[in-house]
């Protein structure tokens, strides 16, 4: 069966042996990208990364490109988040960042060239709404003066409820943002109680309600699943509220408890987080209303409604998986900018300085912030090009893998393909002698299915950075 086109909500309720629960309880890539970012290397920096950059100058800017903004302030925290932010209520800071987000963007056009088009920007965080309007529109001034935002373009923004009002949506329509997204997490006041960030559910719905009138394009709510107190029930009264609320998108996160990695994580009392088979209970009812609902399941962790542009890019086979998640943006170079922001360019990843200090002595001494990355080899770019596939589409055909990398799929794969006759036997995906592809019951499971294409992984057996897959 292919999961994209699942119609019957039922079959996204399988019974789940214990057996199968056990085996995939257990840490694992996201898999934003491929190789991920723990292999980044500190042997790959500034200078690697300008000659990509030049490279893309020299071949005319086949690609389209992308860029991402990471503006890590937050006014409080959040217990919950992993984020690379900055708790502060000093506002001055906002514009000090600002300068030296101006510096990088002009590091880079010196580099690339001015006049670059840009068919998709994000700006993420920590909470861009941080920023001032008059901030906001400094910077978006700064990348018109540099590059061209393609009219029909995705411009989009993260936006936490509690920063806003109708007169800051404004604010962002007359920017050019066109996508919206909203941090809501739980509706449920214990929940917001246990991971301090509580908020008003009729903001929300106000604020929904504002966005639609203001012509965005594409509203989406974030959600999180796996909170401490978070019940079936309780949840099931969150997912309820959404669909009245019926965005366009839904993000629904498993939320990732590695207090050892992330400091706020340590305020959450572990023995008030639900299980992995409660987890998993969630997830199957979250897919179930918002199935009933009228919502496509397009991935791992997003749902759109059907005439949004992500369910129509997974209909028709061209849904793409980066950093921000799911995306309709074909596969493109990817600017990043900002503290710790990751980016793409041709076959090679690169990160900027994690902390502030590190990233404005950069910019100071005229040197773009990157501090590692990767140049891809030509069996990371196979291997990505199979775990992308399994992750966005459930089905990889084996014919488009050894057309694009020349290889024989089952030779080189042997290995990998005896690993997944497990799965087989399980009922986790089937596989023919041109195709692999993930079940309805697989698909609860598809991170657990991809890492077995992951060399790094299965090299060292390292997984202890990662979140568990449930």
């Amino acid at each position: 069966m292919n999961v994209r086109e699942i119609k019957d909500t039922a079959e996204l309720n399988p019974k789940i042996s214990p057996e199968i629960l056990k085996r995939f309880d257990i840490a694992g890539p996201r898999y934003t990208s491929y190789p991920t970012a723990d292999r980044f290397v500190e042997a790959f920096g500034e200078g690697e990364y300008i000659q990509t950059l030049e490279q893309r100058r020299v071949g005319g800017f086949a690609l389209p490109l992308s860029v991402y903004i990471h503006i890590p302030f937050c006014e409080s925290l959040c217990f919950y988040c992993a984020c690379n932010k900055v708790v502060t209520k000093r506002h001055q800071r906002g514009a000090e960042y600002l300068w030296y987000l101006n510096r990088e963007i002009e590091l880079h056009a010196a580099h690339i060239g001015s006049g670059q088009s840009i068919t998709q920007l994000h700006l993420g965080g920590g909470s861009p709404t941080f920023l001032s309007d008059t901030e906001l529109s400094d910077l978006m001034l700064s990348l018109h003066r540099h590059f061209v935002l393609k009219p029909g373009g995705e411009y989009s923004i993260e936006v936490d409820p509690r920063t806003v009002n109708q007169s800051r949506l404004e604010h962002l329509a007359k920017l050019g943002f066109n996508r919206i997204s909203f941090g809501v997490q739980d509706f449920d006041h214990e929940v917001q109680k246990s991971v301090h960030r509580i908020q008003d559910e009729a903001q929300a719905f106000n604020l929904v309600e504002a966005s639609r009138q203001l012509g965005f394009t594409s509203i989406n709510i974030d959600l999180i699943y796996g909170l401490p107190k978070q019940t079936l029930k309780s949840f099931e009264r969150t997912l309820n509220k959404v669909t009245q609320l019926r965005p366009d998108r839904i993000a629904l996160y498993a939320y990732a408890h590695l207090p050892a990695r992330f400091k706020p994580q340590r305020y959450i009392n572990e023995s008030e987080l639900p299980t992995a088979q409660a987890k998993l209970e969630m997830l199957s009812s979250a897919i179930s209303i918002f199935l009933a609902a009228g919502y496509v399941y397009v991935g791992m962790d997003h749902f759109a409604l059907p005439d949004d542009a992500l369910a129509i890019a997974k209909r028709q086979g061209r849904l793409h998986r980066n950093f921000q998640g799911y995306s309709t943006q074909p596969d493109c170079d990817l600017i990043a900018l900002g503290i710790s922001a990751i980016g793409r360019l041709g076959a090679s990843y690169s990160q900027n300085a994690k902390t502030l200090d590190e990233y404005y002595d950069h910019l100071n001494r005229g040197h773009l912030p990157i501090t590692r990355g990767l140049a891809m080899s030509r069996d990371d770019l196979v291997r990505r090009a199979v775990i992308m596939a399994l992750m966005c589409q459930g089905n990889v055909q084996f014919e488009s893998i050894e057309l694009a990398y020349l290889i024989t799929f089952n030779t080189y794969f042997a290995q990998e393909l005896k690993s997944l006759r497990f799965l087989q036997n399980d009922g986790l995906v089937e596989i023919t002698e041109n195709s692999i592809q993930v079940t309805a019951l697989g698909w609860f499971f598809v991170r657990g299915i991809a890492m077995i294409f992951d060399r790094y992984l299965q090299t060292d057996k390292t997984r202890a950075t990662f979140s568990k897959i449930i």
